[in-house]
């Protein structure tokens, strides 16, 4: 029997009220889940545009300091912009399925564990949500609900003790897809002023349409996720335009010996 100065502690939390649910009121043992994205959209934007831009634009400009020609700029940076796309999608998913396998190497490994171990398991779940708080009977009902259903326990070991979440087969093409559209428009940001102006116009403009874009995203970064909007965009100028910055003298040292 649970005691009520525990349950009104308890049901002040989210977790607390979700095995409030489960225990005390002899509700379904899952918990609606609360609905927050779970998608790293964001993050396959950032990785796939910003790998464009800065990769071209720096391109670009060591090609115009090296003497290089506008017109082939534009088609070898066109015909790159796809095959790096395209590299670039197949590289998130490996990387990105790579995260799958591990979490599904470390489910296999606790459930093994789960099997041969069962009581020091056990104990690791007493642990995890005494040290959240719970005690007396509370606890006992919480580790006991838990433990009874194998796949909530396993679940549970690899949420709060490994604190790993499992990788759907869909998130991985969605984010494989997203870094290669972002890659492409990336890279035709700084090539686009390259197209309708010659040299010294087209890389003023490409450097402003560069930082401007930049900059767009690291307040949208901010904003989507934490941290000051104007620190972030410049923030993310400075690391794009720096990059760019390299290719630029790379192609000048290259002019400058070649000359």
């Amino acid at each position: 029997m649970v005691r009520p100065l525990d349950t009104q502690k308890t049901a002040t939390t989210r977790l607390g009220r979700a095995v409030l649910a489960s225990v005390v009121l002899g509700k379904s043992t899952r918990p609606i889940p609360e609905q927050h994205s779970t998608n790293n959209s964001l993050r396959d934007v950032i990785l796939g545009g910003q790998d464009g831009l800065v990769n071209m634009l720096g391109i670009a400009l060591g090609v115009v300091a090296a003497g290089g020609s506008t017109h082939v700029l534009v088609v070898t940076g066109i015909a790159a912009a796809i095959t790096e796309s395209i590299s670039m999608g197949a590289v998130a998913y490996t990387s990105f399925g790579s995260d799958r396998d591990f979490y599904l190497a470390e489910k296999e490994r606790e459930q093994k564990e789960i099997s041969t171990r069962p009581e020091e398991e056990r104990e690791e779940i007493r642990e995890i949500y005494a040290a959240k708080g719970f005690k007396g009977h509370l606890l006992d009902d919480v580790v006991s609900t838990i433990t009874s259903n194998r796949e909530t326990w396993v679940s549970t070991m690899m949420n709060e003790e490994l604190h790993l979440q499992p990788v759907e087969q869909q998130s991985l093409l969605r984010s494989a897809l997203i870094v290669t559209v972002a890659t492409l428009i990336g890279h035709l940001i700084p090539l686009i002023p390259f197209m309708v102006a010659t040299r010294t116009p087209a890389v003023i403009a490409a450097i402003a349409l560069s930082a401007v874009t930049l900059f767009a995203v690291g307040v949208y970064s901010a904003k989507t996720l934490i941290g000051d909007w104007r620190r972030s965009g410049l923030q993310m100028v400075a690391i794009g335009l720096g990059a760019a910055a390299l290719g630029f003298l790379i192609g000048r040292l290259l002019h400058t010996t070649g000359g």
